[in-house]
């Protein structure tokens, strides 16, 4: 078969390597599609695997079908299709053992610590990582991840119906969570410091502005009734946006801070002053929530998947083979080629 594997720090490339053998409660799975992240980037050209495993087949978002399983799993499996859950669990740990598997103190990882996505056939642990489908498109279903941590985000910052949340960056997950503000009853308003990405926003249904040339507070206050926002979402990681977030929030308002930070955030004391003054409520994101209670987000974006209420393939703007792979994302990385989200497909 075919993988993309990271040998080493900016060695990336398609390997031609055996088809795994699944034992025990595993499943190999023929991946249909599997979509570049932001941190692929890093993990490929700066600090490479998590835990220095090469070679290692990156690519922890994706889904595909079943196409065998070990001796402890059901057979009745072969055939599923669904998305791909990549976080391994100690299900030991503290955070395990209160349903918090994200905080995981002993994690494995599909993608960034065991072979992953980008190959065209991967093996997964146990039945738990299949979220099934038998409607939801495999390049929708590859996007899961993406569309669950921009969920997660949504219901961190508390967003209510007839609340207006304002988001912070609007690539994909920006994008996604926009939408699942609309899902929940929200009104929302994307701002970024691109014009491209407001374009393609806006070009996309959503309401986005570009906050070198409008001021976000006003924007807000005019779509929402002269109030600012309930909730804001940081979604850039750049570190002067906290601040925008806490002047673009009411009083008692809530933010979710998603973006992974970019360097030492530098809080103003005026805008300090205020964060105190609102007593706004700050909540950290990372990234989604499988545990059943209250909402199992991983199943719950599949089904809105399903019922079309989710629409995320439209941001797929770029759509690779696994040979292409790493000649893409060193373009991509270098400025020669742009894009909103890139997949590959098997």
């Amino acid at each position: 078969m075919k993988a993309a594997r990271l040998h080493a720090v900016g060695d990336f490339r398609c390997d031609e390597i055996e088809v795994p053998v699944p034992h025990g409660k595993e499943l190999l799975v023929h991946v249909g599609a599997c979509g570049i992240c932001g941190s692929d980037f890093p993990r490929v050209f700066e600090h490479g695997s998590s835990n220095g495993k090469y070679p290692l087949t990156i690519g922890h978002e994706f889904a595909g079908e079943v196409v065998a399983v070990g001796e402890e799993a059901d057979p009745a499996l072969i055939g599923k299709r669904g998305a791909i859950f990549p976080l391994i669990p100690c299900r030991k740990c503290a955070p395990c053992q209160t349903g918090r598997y994200a905080m995981c103190e002993h994690y494995d990882y599909l993608g960034s610590r065991r072979d992953g996505g980008f190959a065209e056939y991967c093996l997964i642990p146990s039945d738990w990582h299949l979220i099934t489908s038998d409607t939801a498109p495999m390049d929708a279903m590859a996007m899961t991840e993406p569309a669950c941590v921009a969920q997660h985000a949504i219901r961190k910052s508390r967003v209510a119906a007839g609340q207006f949340v304002v988001v912070f960056g609007a690539g994909p997950i920006g994008i996604m969570a926009a939408r699942w503000a609309r899902i929940f009853g929200a009104t929302p308003l994307l701002v970024d410091i691109s014009q491209e990405k407001v374009d393609f926003a806006r070009a996309h249904g959503m309401d986005a502005i570009n906050s070198r040339t409008e001021d976000v507070p006003e924007a807000i206050r005019s779509r929402n009734r002269g109030q600012l926002a309930d909730a804001a979402v940081e979604g850039t990681g750049a570190p002067s946006v906290f601040a925008d977030c806490i002047a673009a929030v009411r009083a008692v308002g809530q933010i979710a801070l998603l973006g992974n930070p970019m360097g030492d955030t530098v809080l103003p004391l005026k805008l300090h002053s205020m964060a105190l003054r609102k007593e706004v409520d700050i909540h950290g994101v990372w990234n989604s929530s499988r545990a059943p209670y209250p909402v199992d987000e991983w199943v719950y974006t599949v089904r809105m998947m399903e019922t079309g209420a989710l629409e995320v393939t439209d941001l797929i703007t770029d759509r690779l083979t696994l040979d292409e792979l790493p000649a893409v994302m060193a373009d991509i990385r270098a400025g020669r080629r742009r894009i909103v989200k890139a997949i590959a497909q098997m």
